[in-house]
């Protein structure tokens, strides 16, 4: 059951009474609500539902004319603001109920060109909606309740046995223009309803307050879930992990090449597999609920119309099981697009043959997207949508949209028209381990391919220190504390990386520490350690990783950090310049082994990078053994200005940037002529 969050403090927090007009204080109680409802992900998930509310304001002129606030594109419910509700003047769409067709296109034209910024958002695709239900507030979900409610052969005979008169019940017809005629309709016929069920779709509700109709919304989707006996909420996300699940880099890179060109970037997986996920999979009837819709039109967007499904004995198979299973969901959707595309009233472009999300049998669902947020979101409504079937199933029957309906919102024009458009973060499906990413070289390094759209994998032995850094990451980024020098560390390195996101695409082998003193008085003990950090774990990550770009067959990159002392070694350093010139030689003859397999292998020679290495005291230490001051000891170099961690950053990333090169040792010191690689 949904419990209702709405707090009269908080609501009057955002109102600022006295402090703003009474358009802004009625859209601050707007946003207020709309958050409320964006964040329970049982009511919606991933840009879906929208909100809106109707106000008078005054315009240049001096004359007051309403405007409906209305969730713009690109804006999600649980973080919504301002500029999130884009003002549109609300006469002009009013007029628009006039004509007896309208495309969309035009829509959008007519809702743009009455924005009261210009530089707004485009509104909503269910805009009309919002403007011609007379009500103040207007809010919309899809919640899981009413999904399967929605979703019933039934649906008209259970709403009316659940509420009675008071919610209208409006057929199934994609968003837009006639969508909204007939909603709008449906409610005049009784105007004392509460709300609205659009079958196969969601949920509707309004009022003259937010209160209200939040309410409304909260209560009506307990009422659903108290028919279907949901007690509890959905436990949308959680996961616990589990092994053997080395066949997700495989199959991460077969979708990669069923999408074509050789430098394509392979997808990014999320994997849920709580017990009813398990249990779901395990259904007699789960091939039949396999081929059916999802259900709403707003998932197929993320989602396609239905799930790529591998079962124990394709896992098994490994590669070619694998390989017969997308071949044929390609195979499928092409002859979906073949039979649909010629109904179109306009020419068509066929969209990727990719599969989105997939069922894996005894393993889970799996959300599938070009980066980690986009993979979490087709996880999510995955997951909901095995609720909204499995529940559906056992009340009476899932009958969701029909091929047609999911091919027209999949194809839908204003989706056509972006493709080609935007161009993808350079980094985007890569998957980059930094080991030593707490540190200060390394949290830089895993900043900068952030910055370009790569997810991230942190490995560092301090937990604390890892949680700080991820918090200067994104959401969706992922870490693992382990001392890389012990025995298996980089196999369960590797565990998580696949368990995270399905494999790894480059690895940047970045951890270390200096040990230093004369190797005539250094311990055994000591000399040893140095190489177990400084070279047998960089040998065992690089190893593991290998193996794991192996099974995806699609290239990869190995870089080190070598620095300096490998090439001109130090007075004292030999513990620290000795593992680090292995590393270097590990390095090209990895580069000579992995070539084939398109696995480029570099390194970065940086020297005098302030970090946890060169601390301050190190730092003043050294400047004063020199008779110089600490700022132009950091600047020792042929440039006579300090090198710092965001350089060497810069050059991990151009280093991942020359898919020609490999073996190459690039140094960034501002110039040392005595640790220059001849």
């Amino acid at each position: 059951m949904i419990k209702n969050q709405y707090n009269v403090k908080d609501a009057k927090k955002w109102r600022g009474v006295n402090k703003s007009s009474p358009a802004d204080q009625s859209l601050g109680e707007r946003i207020y609500t709309s958050q409320l409802i964006g964040k329970n992900p049982d009511l919606v998930m991933h840009g879906g539902g929208n909100t809106s509310v109707k106000v008078e304001r005054y315009n240049l002129f001096g004359e007051l004319e309403s405007v409906l606030h209305v969730k713009g594109s690109g804006w999600d419910l649980d973080t919504i603001e301002a500029p999130g509700l884009p003002g549109v003047r609300l006469d002009p769409l009013l007029k628009l109920r006039k004509l007896k067709s309208l495309s969309d296109e035009d829509m959008v034209n007519v809702q743009r060109n009455n924005l009261l910024d210009s530089a707004s958002p485009n509104p909503s695709v269910e805009t009309l909606l919002h403007a011609f239900l007379p009500h103040k507030f207007v809010d919309h979900t899809h919640a899981t309740p009413f999904l399967i409610l929605a979703n019933l052969p039934n649906a008209s005979e259970v709403c009316k046995k659940i509420f009675g008169d008071r919610l209208g019940i409006v057929p199934y017809i994609m968003p837009g223009f006639d969508l909204a005629k007939k909603a709008v309709e449906i409610y005049e016929e009784n105007p004392n309803v509460e709300g609205l069920l659009l079958l196969n779709h969601g949920h509707f509700t309004f009022s003259d307050t937010a209160k209200k109709s939040y309410d409304r919304i909260v209560g009506h989707t307990n009422e659903v879930a108290e028919y279907f006996k949901l007690e509890s909420s959905t436990e949308i996300g959680s996961r616990s992990k589990t092994k053997d699940l080395y066949f997700l880099p495989v199959f991460r890179g077969i979708i990669a090449e069923l999408n074509g060109e050789k430098d394509e970037a392979m997808p990014v997986f999320d994997l849920r597999n709580n017990i009813n996920i398990i249990n779901f999979l395990k259904r007699k009837d789960v091939r039949k609920l396999e081929t059916k819709g999802m259900a709403s039109p707003d998932h197929v967007l993320r989602t396609k119309g239905k799930p790529i499904f591998l079962e124990q004995t394709d896992v098994k198979k490994g590669r070619i099981g694998i390989e017969k299973k997308v071949l044929g969901f390609k195979t499928d959707y092409r002859k979906y697009f073949q039979r649909q595309a010629p109904k179109a009233s306009e020419v068509k472009k066929i969209l990727k043959a990719d599969p989105k999300h997939a069922w894996i049998e005894d393993f889970g669902a799996l959300g599938i997207g070009v980066n980690a947020k986009a993979a979490s979101a087709a996880a999510d409504l995955a997951e909901q949508n095995i609720l909204v079937r499995s529940i559906g199933e056992d009340f009476g029957g899932f009958n969701p949209l029909k091929e047609k309906d999911m091919f027209d919102c999949e194809y839908w024009s204003l989706e056509q028209a972006k493709l080609g458009k935007g161009n993808s973060p350079q980094f985007q499906g890569k998957i980059v381990i930094v080991t030593g990413g707490a540190g200060t070289i390394g949290l830089s390094v895993a900043k900068a391919f952030s910055r370009l759209g790569a997810n991230l994998l942190l490995v560092d032995n301090n937990g604390d220190h890892l949680e700080r850094a991820l918090k200067q990451l994104t959401p969706w980024d992922a870490s693992i504390a382990c001392d890389i020098t012990k025995k298996g560390s980089a196999e369960k390195i590797m565990d998580a990386v696949i368990w995270n996101f399905g494999g790894v695409d480059i690895l940047i082998s970045n951890a270390g520490t200096a040990t230093s003193g004369a190797l005539t008085e250094l311990e055994d003990d000591k000399f040893r350690q140095a190489f177990e950090l400084n070279f047998f774990a960089h040998k065992q990550c690089a190893i593991e990783a290998a193996k794991v770009m192996k099974l995806q067959n699609r290239g990869g990159q190995i870089l080190f950090n070598i620095s300096k002392q490998a090439v001109n070694p130090g007075s004292n350093m030999g513990a620290y310049g000795l593992p680090k010139a292995a590393t270097m030689f590990l390095m090209r003859q990895l580069a000579l082994e992995l070539g084939e397999d398109r696995i480029r292998v570099n390194g970065i020679n940086a020297d005098r990078i302030r970090s946890g290495l060169l601390t301050d005291n190190f730092i003043k230490s050294r400047a004063s053994s020199r008779g110089v001051s600490e700022d132009i000891y950091m600047q020792g170099n042929l440039l006579r200005q300090e090198v710092k961690a965001s350089h060497v950053a810069d050059g991990f990333i151009a280093l991942a940037q020359m898919d020609r090169t490999t073996g190459h040792v690039l140094t960034v010191d501002g110039g040392n002529t005595a640790a220059e690689l001849r």
